[in-house]
Formats: structure tokens, sequence, C-alpha cells
């Protein structure tokens, strides 16, 4: 599992969800977490510190030393051995490459590898790079969350095809169309005094389009002068402040600091809309959850997102802000109705965290010879 303090929330979700639906089952498998703390390293260097560099030093630092090092003291106990982050991949030339599976979640840590036109990269980068690709070749097993991914692997020769398995991820329980304790959601969106609002789930990294979703809700707004939208998930870079200063939205955009399961269903809940920019997803976690509360979802039109979120959806071409703008307008104002709840909640109990973990031991099971007690 990634180290906590990578701050992968997803990432920490597929990994405890794993966890706790192998704990089902004590009569064919016992399963440990493999996850050491990131080291202050060089942040504690005086001067460097508070720098994002001292953090993303210490990262390398672990995902390539330390991270490393624990994986081969932990060889000789175990029978199998599974990455839960594609980005870890590299651990794999420290593990038994034979008795070891990587869940591959999307293209995106190799694509300066496999297509640098699309992604250029320093020199720095590309060898990392490098060796999580090359881990993942050699991994027994490489699971992925959709046909998309799997299309992905295949198109670049990546993984044979009979070394593939395909393992969905699911819904956190939290994620429903009624309240559950630890629900902070009304307390959390006090500041909005009841205006209706948006919201995004996701952090701020280029494929998540928040140029788009920014430009889109200025359109909307003009029209919608009390609508709000909610961002949850990502940290801003420069460009993208000026970009919401240039719009005149940021009294309108509220960034909640991180909220747990329960409180972030609450705001799936809530919302008129919940929006999906992104020019490139691997899954899309966010639709499903939002769909397991309710709430309807407008989404870039990708083959991905198609696939997991099917008729329940509206869709809109990526960055297509005209497209957007009336398509969520529509939903606004009444006059497109989203699809009907029941279907949108019948296709979000499609995905569940048991179905991922039968898929992911039975796996391991035919890896190992092992058999059901």
């Amino acid at each position: 599992m990634d180290p906590r303090e990578e701050g992968w929330h997803s990432m920490d979700l597929v990994g405890e969800s794993l966890l706790d639906g192998l704990a089902a089952y004590p009569d064919e498998v016992s399963a440990r977490a493999l996850r050491p703390a990131l080291p202050s390293m060089v942040r504690r260097l005086p001067g460097l510190g508070s720098h994002r560099s001292a953090f993303n030093a210490d990262r390398l630092l672990t995902r390539f030393g330390l991270y490393p090092a624990r994986a081969l003291l932990a060889r000789p106990r175990f029978e199998a051995f599974h990455i839960v982050d594609h980005s870890y991949a590299q651990l794999i030339h420290a593990l038994p490459a034979a008795r070891t599976g990587v869940y591959c979640h999307d293209l995106d840590a190799f694509r300066s590898v496999v297509e640098p036109h699309r992604e250029a990269r320093p020199a720095w980068f590309r060898l990392m790079a490098t060796a999580q690709l090359r881990g993942l070749e050699r991994a027994a097993i490489v699971f992925h969350n959709s046909q998309a991914v799997r299309a992905e692997l295949l198109a670049h020769g990546v993984v044979d095809p009979a070394r593939l398995v395909w393992a969905p991820l699911g819904t956190a329980p939290e994620y429903r169309e009624e309240p559950v304790p630890g629900d902070r959601s009304q307390e959390v969106l006090a500041p909005l005094a009841g205006r209706p609002y948006l919201l995004h789930v996701g952090s701020a990294i280029a494929r998540k389009r928040l140029d788009v979703l920014f430009d889109v809700f200025a359109a909307l707004r003009s029209r919608h002068p009390d609508l709000c939208l909610v961002q949850q998930g990502g940290a801003l870079d420069s460009a993208q402040r000026e970009r919401v200063a240039r719009l005149g939205i940021g009294d309108a955009l509220f960034q909640p600091p991180f909220q747990q399961r329960a409180t972030l269903a609450g705001l799936y809940r809530g919302a008129k809309a919940v929006l999906i920019t992104s020019e490139a997803e691997g899954f899309g976690l966010p639709l499903i959850e939002a769909l397991a509360c309710g709430a309807p979802v407008v989404a870039s039109d990708l083959p991905v997102l198609r696939e997991v979120g099917e008729a329940t959806c509206l869709y809109c071409p990526v960055g297509d802000r005209s497209s957007w703008t009336e398509t969520v307008d529509s939903l606004l104002t009444g006059r497109v109705s989203p699809p009907p709840r029941s279907a949108r909640l019948a296709r979000a109990a499609r995905f569940t965290w048991t179905a991922h973990t039968r898929a992911i031991l039975d796996a391991y099971q035919r890896l190992t010879g092992a058999t059901a007690a």
C-alpha cells in the first residue's frame, strides 16, 4: 500500500477495502499490509523542509530506496504479494515476480515512456517511469479496473493477455441514499448559506481539466447568480488560481479541506449535479460514488466513463465548454431530466468491494495452486 503521507486517498480506499474484504475469508487467506511511513529525511534539512521539492525528494527516496528494502525483507514471509498501486510497480524488482501481482489503475505513470509524443518529461522522470513499467511487465498478474485500461495495456504490448485479470473497484458503504453516522456535510456547507451547488471531486492535476470546470461554471453563474461550485480534493496551482480570479468566480468557489467518506457522501447527495470534466480516466471512482448517493452526473464522453456509467449519466465532449454549459444549464432549469434515480442507484450497486476482493483472491489462488479450505 502507498505510504499514507502521500495523500492518495483513493489508493488508501482501494488498499483498505481489499484488506477488509480479505478478512471475510479467514479459511482461505491471511493478509497483512506492508506500508512504511514516509520519512522526513530531506525535509529535515535546514532551509529545505518547507519546500514541496523536499517532500517529493522524500517520496522518491521511499519509492526507490526504503520501500524496496522493506520488500526484500518481506520476501520469505508470504506466499504472494499484491501491489495496490501501479506507481509502486518498481517493488517487483525486490519481490518474487512469479508470485506478485500489480493493480493497474491507468497508464499515466508510464505515459512518458509508452507515448512520449503525448507527455514530454525530463530524463530523470522517464528513468523512474521505466523502472515502474519494467516492474509491471514482470508481474505474474496485472489487475485492471476497466476494459479501457485493458485495451491500452494490450495496445502498448505491456502485458500478455493471459496475465490480465479484471477486478473493478467498488463503492464504500458510506456512499448511499441516506446519511450515515459521521456525516458533517451540513456543517461543512454552512458557508454556502443554502445556495445550490455543483460538485467536483478529484485532484487538480492537468487531466482533470479544472480549466474546463471553471470556465463552464463561470458561464453558468451568469445565468444562475446564486450557484456555487464545491471542489473537493484539489490544491490549485498558480495558473489555476489566476484563472479563478480572472473569471471572477472566487467568491462562489468553495474548497473545503479533505473530508471523510461519510461527509463526502453528504456533499454528493446535496449537489445539483456532479461534474467530471476529465480528459482521461482509468475508472472514475467519483462517478460510481455519486451514483450510489443518487446524484445526477455529467461526465466527459470518454470510453471508460461510458463503460462505468453506461446510460445513467449525461455525457459531454471532452473540453467542449459550450456543450457542458448547455447540458448542465438544462439540468438546472429542468429542461432535461437526469436518468432515473433508480437506474443510477442500480448501476452503482453493480460495483462492490466484495466482488473486487473475490476476483483478486481467486487470481492468487490460481497462481499459487491454493484452494479454499
